[in-house]
């Protein structure tokens, strides 16, 4: 699949998604939905990825849906017999309870399934669809240009991308409210005080921190460690209890134990040198690795 409207490349263990609309400030559309979800498959498949950086074209992020149908944007409009859509449309054609799946939400989950710890690097306006989609990121950095706005009440429409979910357990729900019931756009300072993003630099010092970030990860780390890690916080999020979580803890703990990557960084350690994890995501996953989030709706 070719991209139009992202960059996918991989350099040094670290793949970078760039939104890439910057004559439309990388306002989201039904092909870029589809490109984002193409470009964490590839990120997933392939073992050379040990981290994804997530950032746009141009002096924006993503300043959201893109509005160019008007004030239909929203409304449900089937495809045309070529499958096109037109801009602003965000149906994929499936459905949840017999509704049309919002289409921020089809590039939320798939972030959240992701195998690869995911840095999102806003290094300019982040509006809507385009501040929702970060929030399944493991880590979202920003540059002090970067605006953030949860405009939907202001739309007429809601908080989508799952983002009811993700929102109040990342900054509470008082802060998650009052961002969304005021809709109104606030900057770096404020999301890095709210807890929204972890930290803030400048324009130009905020990539080379993202990737360093990831460089850290990559460098030192079990792959199949840190995808099992990743699996177990987000889902632990919604455990009924710490024993959820003990349990969770204990079966990963039996199944890696005594695994190569195990055996490779306690020797490394006691060796005092670098260790070289054999194992790989593709192939090595151990089974009580959980699958989430999970998809009631796929049998």
């Amino acid at each position: 699949m070719a991209f139009s409207e992202i960059a996918y490349e991989v350099t040094d263990h670290v793949a970078t998604v760039t939104l890439k609309r910057p004559e439309r400030l990388n306002a989201f559309t039904f092909t870029m939905r589809g490109e984002l979800i193409e470009a964490f498959d590839r990120a997933d498949a392939d073992d050379d990825v040990r981290a994804v950086v997530v950032t746009g074209a141009g002096r924006a992020f993503c300043a959201g849906a893109d509005l160019g149908g008007g004030g239909g944007t929203f409304a449900r409009r089937d495809q045309t017999s070529e499958g096109k859509t037109t801009e602003g449309e965000t149906s994929d054609g499936e459905t949840v309870d017999g509704v049309p799946r919002d289409g921020g939400g089809t590039v939320a989950l798939r972030i959240a399934r992701s195998l690869k710890p995911v840095i999102g690097a806003i290094n300019g306006p982040a509006v809507g669809v385009g501040v929702t989609m970060t929030l399944p990121m493991d880590v979202r950095l920003a540059s002090e240009t970067a605006r953030f706005g949860f405009v939907f009440a202001r739309r007429g429409i809601v908080t989508e991308a799952a983002s009811s979910w993700f929102l109040p357990r990342i900054v509470g729900i008082a802060q998650a409210m009052e961002w969304a019931a005021t809709g109104r756009v606030f900057p770096a300072a404020e999301a890095l005080e709210g807890r929204l993003v972890s930290r803030v630099y400048p324009a130009d010092e905020l990539l080379p921190a993202a990737y360093a970030l990831a460089r850290e990860i990559a460098d030192n780390t079990s792959a199949v460690s840190v995808a099992a890690v990743r699996r177990l916080m987000w889902s632990g999020l919604s455990a009924a209890s710490p024993w959820e979580a003990h349990a969770a803890d204990s079966r990963l703990m039996a199944e890696l134990g005594g695994a190569p990557d195990s055996v490779e960084g306690v020797t490394a350690f006691l060796e005092k040198r670098p260790a070289a994890f054999p194992m790989k995501v593709s192939q090595d996953l151990p089974p009580g690795v959980p699958s989430w989030p999970d998809d009631p709706y796929r049998v």
